[in-house]
């Protein structure tokens, strides 16, 4: 069985009815479509439900966290207590997405925050959402991600893939443990794993992909093959 965190806050619901709904829209797609490439179930949870000893009983052979909509403000330490010990302590398989990297490279030590602000005699193309991130640098789109370093995760992918962001906020530095695989130009890290552990970690969406832009698609099934190894290997 897969597992798929949904970190969106159930704040959302309140401060943009649309956008929430929207956010359940993505998240059926996205069962959906790791069902069709995983060939297995997979059961999505609310960031706060989540704990090791949950993911253990229910017999989960890998995880992926997904990315947000609204502030890290938003969220207590009490709600991501059980996520960040998963972080620190599961030993299959596990991909964070977005924000799910960010607090992956959180709970293993690392600063996350914003990109950048933009200086005010450049225009921002992008509207604010629910978060007032007008004047914040954005990454926004299907845009390019240079691989730079080969590994399982890209496997049969050029090394300028091309892949959909939405965040405004990076990880700042490499965690202790783990190595860079992918940077563009506006965020120097957009893709991690650990040197030890099955853990990995990209900025960019794959799970947002169409017929026109496959890279994500193909990103996903590398990750899946990951699992398939690990459990072949026990």
């Amino acid at each position: 069985m897969l597992v798929y965190v949904d970190l969106e806050h159930e704040r959302l619901q309140q401060i943009d009815p649309k956008l929430w709904r929207c956010s359940r829209v993505a998240l059926a797609q996205v069962k959906e479509r790791l069902e069709r490439l995983g060939q297995r179930p997979c059961l999505t949870l609310p960031y706060h439900a989540i704990t090791p000893e949950r993911l253990e009983s229910e017999g989960v052979e890998a995880v992926f966290v997904s990315g947000c909509t609204l502030s890290y403000d938003y969220y207590t330490e009490e709600s991501l207590a059980g996520l960040r010990r998963v972080y620190r302590e599961w030993e299959r398989p596990l991909l964070g997405i977005c924000a799910g990297m960010q607090l992956m490279a959180q709970a293993h030590g690392a600063t996350i925050g914003p990109l950048a602000a933009i200086p005010p005699d450049v225009a921002n193309l992008h509207l604010a959402t629910t978060q007032n991130i007008n004047g914040m640098a954005q990454e926004i789109g299907f845009q390019s991600v240079t691989i730079t370093q080969a590994h399982p995760l890209f496997a049969t992918l050029e090394e300028c893939a091309t892949f959909y962001q939405a965040h405004y906020w990076e990880v700042k530095e490499v965690p202790p443990g783990f190595e860079v695989l992918a940077q563009s130009g506006r965020c120097p890290i957009q893709a991690i794993a650990h040197r030890e552990r099955p853990l990995f970690g990209v900025q960019f969406h794959p799970e947002k992909y169409d017929e026109e832009h496959r890279d994500g698609r193909q990103h996903l099934q590398n990750f899946l093959e990951i699992v398939g190894m690990k459990i072949e290997r026990g």
